[in-house]
């Protein structure tokens, strides 16, 4: 079970690895395009036909009798889950001969929910990581099986770390699977009182608030790429930033000190500089160089190609 590409390898990886695939459940296609007239297939749903599956089923709600039912007639030992997006109830958990498990793309029980990998970027966390765990009837609450690690570099985004956790998630997976065969899985339960929940991303979570630290927009920047994008204000027209650095230690009498030491002076947001290379802009600590960025009804671009219609002085929010 499984909707978006973040399950797609684990989906490859069961097929690749000669386990029989009794069917698989990914979420209904949803219209897409400025008509919203087409209907684009979930990408799990793309895979399982790539891979020659046939049972495919998409239910609208799976907290009724008649999924149950038709989860039961796939007489399915084991249930695996990843990104489905949906909470599945005790008639279903209780199904399958071997139990459900969920392949989670953070260390439980620190985020559970439904972004995981963005909220370890825009919380500034080094390491993250994929936990499989024994599904029951709350969120991420159960049992855990395996935990395997990845570091988050300073300056990698959600769409770079989602590439490197989708593909963590299907080793993890087979390793679990792999001892659950040899009798060797252990359960070790969730520590409940350590538990974090994050939200799900939405467009009003890339607002920048420049009162913050420079590190702590940059990692707004960063966890919010490519979705829901992290945007500003500038001259009442809103601006989407795509890419940024931090502006934080510098030499003692260095040009780049010299602009930290005004922005402790300005108030947040002001744009302080704006160079072929970046735009530089006053934050609550420290400053932030803004590389690319995108006005609205325009394409993303360099500063290179249009910080000459930008106004230093201005205030961005």
């Amino acid at each position: 079970m499984g909707t978006p590409d973040f399950a797609v390898p684990c989906l490859e990886a069961i097929v690749n690895n000669g386990y029989d695939i009794a069917g698989v459940v990914t979420q209904p296609d949803k219209p897409v395009g400025r008509k919203q007239s087409q209907l684009k297939a979930p990408a799990v749903k793309e895979a399982a036909i790539r891979l020659g599956i046939k049972n495919i089923l998409q239910p609208a709600k799976v907290k009724t009798p008649e999924f149950a039912e038709a989860v039961r007639q796939l007489e399915a030992d084991l249930i695996v889950t990843a990104a489905y997006g949906r909470i599945l109830t005790k008639a279903v958990l209780d199904l399958p001969k071997y139990g459900c498990i969920n392949v989670h793309a953070s260390l439980l029980p620190k985020y559970r929910g439904a972004a995981p990998i963005q909220w370890a970027i825009i919380n500034g966390d080094a390491v993250t990581g994929i936990t499989t765990m024994f599904m029951d009837e709350g969120m991420d609450t159960g049992d855990i099986l395996l935990k395997r690690e990845i570091e988050i570099g300073p300056d990698m985004n959600a769409a770079e770390l989602f590439d490197k956790l989708k593909s963590l998630g299907a080793q993890t997976l087979l390793e679990t699977l792999d001892a659950m065969k040899k009798g060797t899985l252990t359960r070790t339960p969730q520590d409940h009182s350590k538990a974090v929940y994050v939200p799900m991303m939405t467009k009003e979570t890339g607002l920048i608030d420049w009162s913050k630290s420079a590190a702590e927009i940059h990692n707004l920047v960063r966890g919010t790429f490519p979705w829901p994008g992290a945007y500003t204000f500038y001259k009442g027209s809103r601006l989407k930033i795509w890419k940024t650095s931090v502006l934080d230690e510098c030499p003692a009498g260095s040009p780049e000190q010299e602009l930290l030491d005004t922005a402790k002076r300005e108030k947040p947001g002001r744009i302080l500089r704006i160079s072929r290379q970046c735009l530089v802009a006053a934050t609550g600590s420290g400053c932030v160089l803004i590389s690319e960025l995108q006005f609205e009804n325009c394409r993303r671009m360099g500063v290179c190609e249009c910080g000459h219609n930008m106004d230093e002085g201005e205030v961005l929010g």
